[in-house]
């Protein structure tokens, strides 16, 4: 599997990043809140993500682009868990990502609570298929 979160995983159409906050669902898992939903797409990547990190709490820009750095890092390292999920059941997931705490993580307690959010999404997308 390939370790790269190249443009085929960026979200950038508004049409559905308005969908996902009007009808998709919610996982909160410290420090990100994830809207997430299902969608019926030709593109080859299994899920595309927009990052977000709030400006009322990072007021500059330089600090609002290294969060989404270090986030898209440690999405990108942990992509393997989410990816082969959503190949194996032949679905297509549109994820956005919100930066939700005031503090900038270490890089090692970045990558352990994304894992967990992902095995937190794909626990609320089994349980939502029933």
């Amino acid at each position: 599997m390939n370790n790269k979160l190249g443009k085929q995983y960026k979200l950038c159409s508004k049409i559905v990043i308005e969908s996902i906050f009007e009808t998709g669902l919610t996982v909160k898992s410290h420090p990100f809140i994830a809207r997430l939903k299902l969608v019926e797409s030709e593109d080859s990547a299994p899920f595309k993500i927009a990052l977000s990190a709030p400006k009322k709490t990072f007021r500059f820009a330089h600090e609002r682009n290294r969060i989404k750095r270090i986030c898209k890092e440690s999405v990108r390292s942990n992509k393997a868990i989410i990816e082969s999920y959503l190949q194996t059941q032949n679905k297509q997931l549109v994820l956005f990502l919100i930066y939700a705490t005031k503090e900038e993580l270490k890089h090692d307690k970045l990558q352990k609570s994304t894992s967990k959010l992902f095995h937190k999404i794909i626990a609320k997308l089994e349980e939502h298929e029933i």
